[in-house]
């Protein structure tokens, strides 16, 4: 059979890809997903208004690229999808560099290194609509050079997007400055919330110099969520590990953590499904057309984690913004959402976290549960025991609060939580976690409470207490002064 070739008329197709449905937020966590794919650990963002010419800029600290690696890399379609790809590679299509960057603007340059060799390539749209052909440029224009940061270590790659006219605009308008950097907080709090999973294992992302915190939807580490038992389920791929977590009742949460919890979108909003692939968040907020949302489902958040062999069969659209579940798994799925959102409107309408069904009853009857950090297993007691809230049901905050800390008490000094550690300098100020010292003045206000102590004495009590002693007396003075000092 006679063939004619019919290559793709070039203004047109970029056309079409620069409209292919991402926004601000997903095109750059689409960007930052081609970092990780290079081991990256430093990811550094760099959004600049500059006098309304804004541009952006996002440098790693990954493998770099060679000359065959940009080439490929800045080519329209780099890689077919059907491939078989890496161990928890996040790119599937080989167009989320080109795509997400056209969404944003019309210049796309990339610089990287490898053994101290450089390389670099340059899109200009402006030059492709002119001439109506894939011309590539092999040097990057002097005025964006001359605006591009370093890359600080022998290896790294620094995207570069400019000619912002989709970024920078409001309807018809040019963006105004305060309104830019509004954009920019909102993408900072979705990456916080995209990228959490990895933000714990030794991934490191700022956004203008200002450093992402992982922002958990399941509150797995408060004391009051109730995890339930994790199941796996089997699709024609693999094994799917769902986990659903029945966050507290907000009489629970103080005001701060209540805000926080409700996320982008509010408490009503983020009930529902939560699908990763390789610990990267790709969908969330939605019952996946099992259910609908209501108001006292809203407790149910419910993890599902994919790995990237199941892109296909879980329909994951380039933007990794829209996903599908197969059939097979749909009723399973239909089964755990059930018990999640029942257990849901429990919590809600009682205000307790307990539910004596027989699916939940062996996972709220223990005493004790184990929760997994990125760097130890520590034991808590459950606070979500049946007999634990009868006695609490009928207490004043005075004395609740005071039942709470000496629980705490129990946990810092349970034999399964102690570890040897090693003496420590006492002339050496430590680096403190804020969830440590929070732990130091709430013993603090207790034992104030308990004794008429002077601040050493203070300190010293505190040092006794189980798990404190990995601190020195200078580093918990600090805590302590600068919480009076705040105040």
């Amino acid at each position: 059979m006679n063939t004619i070739l019919a290559q793709p008329t070039a203004a047109p197709v970029i056309n079409a890809l620069r409209s292919i449905g991402y926004n601000d937020r997903t095109a750059i966590a689409d960007l930052i997903d081609n970092s990780i794919d290079a081991s990256a650990k430093e990811i550094n963002l760099y959004f600049n208004f500059n006098a309304g010419d804004g541009y952006i800029q996002i440098i790693d600290d990954g493998i770099g690229m060679n000359l065959d690696g940009i080439q490929k890399a800045m080519s329209i379609g780099s890689k077919d999808s059907r491939d078989e790809r890496k161990n928890k590679e996040l790119g599937r299509f080989g167009m989320g560099l080109k795509t997400a960057s056209f969404s944003l603007g019309k210049r796309l340059s990339v610089v990287s290194k490898r053994n101290h060799n450089w390389v670099e390539r340059c899109w200009d749209l402006d030059h492709v609509f002119k001439t109506n052909s894939w011309e590539l440029f092999t040097e990057i224009p002097l005025d964006v050079k001359r605006n591009m940061l370093d890359i600080p270590g022998d290896v790294g790659t620094i995207v570069y997007i400019d000619k912002l006219d989709r970024f920078m605009r409001a309807g018809k308008k040019p963006i105004l400055e305060k309104s830019f950097y509004k954009k920019v907080d909102k993408i900072f709090s979705h990456l916080s919330f995209v990228f959490h999973s990895l933000l714990n294992q030794n991934l490191t992302i700022s956004v203008n110099d200002n450093r992402l915190v992982g922002w958990d939807p399941f509150l797995s580490n408060h004391d009051f969520t109730n995890p339930l038992r994790p199941r796996f389920l089997r699709d024609e791929v693999g094994l799917i590990q769902v986990s659903a977590y029945i966050l507290p009742h907000a009489s629970h949460l103080n005001f701060r953590e209540y805000k926080d919890s409700g996320g982008i979108k509010g408490w009503n909003e983020h009930q529902g499904f939560y699908i990763y692939r390789e610990n990267r968040l790709l969908y969330f907020g939605n019952w996946l057309d099992l259910y609908p949302k209501d108001q006292a489902s809203q407790l149910a958040r419910i993890r599902i984690d994919i790995t990237n062999k199941s892109d296909d069969l879980w329909q994951v659209d380039i933007k990794k913004s829209t996903i599908n579940p197969p059939e097979s798994i749909k009723n399973q799925l239909k089964l755990i959402a059930k018990e999640a959102r029942d257990l849901s409107k429990h919590v809600f309408y009682f205000r307790t976290q307990s539910n004596m069904t027989n699916t939940t009853i062996k996972s709220n009857m223990n005493t004790w549960r184990q929760e997994n950090n990125s760097d130890s297993t520590v034991f808590k007691l459950n606070r979500s025991h049946p007999l634990l809230q009868k006695l609490v049901e009928n207490l004043n905050d005075e004395n609740l609060n005071d039942l709470n800390m000496f629980l705490k008490l129990v946990e810092l000094g349970s034999p399964a939580n102690i570890v040897i550690t090693p003496k420590v300098e006492e002339e050496q100020l430590q680096p403190v976690k804020d969830s440590d010292k929070s732990l130091v003045l709430q013993l603090a206000e207790m034992y104030g409470k308990l004794t008429e102590s002077n601040n050493d004495e203070l300190i010293e009590v505190i040092l006794m207490t189980p798990s404190m002693e990995r601190f020195n007396r200078l580093t918990i003075k600090s805590i302590l002064e600068e919480s009076s000092n705040v105040k």
